[in-house]
């Protein structure tokens, strides 16, 4: 069974990935297998931290409404 994917296991793998391919350890036979990885993963750190911050000022307004701030 496949763990939940998470900005921080997106994170990571990213790192991983790019680290090998900074240090040429990925062969040409799979480049474009990681890069389309790295690809992904990108994409689906961005929507985390963009639906994060829309929750985040959403729940700012909620606490100044009630404040009355």
């Amino acid at each position: 069974m496949e763990k939940e994917m998470t900005y921080e296991l997106a994170y990571q793998e990213l790192a991983e990935i790019a680290q090998e391919i900074e240090t040429e350890s990925v062969s040409v036979d799979i480049l474009a297998k990681k890069v389309k990885r790295a690809s992904d993963l990108i994409t689906f750190c961005q929507t985390k931290l963009r639906s994060t911050e829309e929750e985040v000022v959403k729940i700012i307004k909620q606490m100044e409404n009630e404040t009355g701030a």
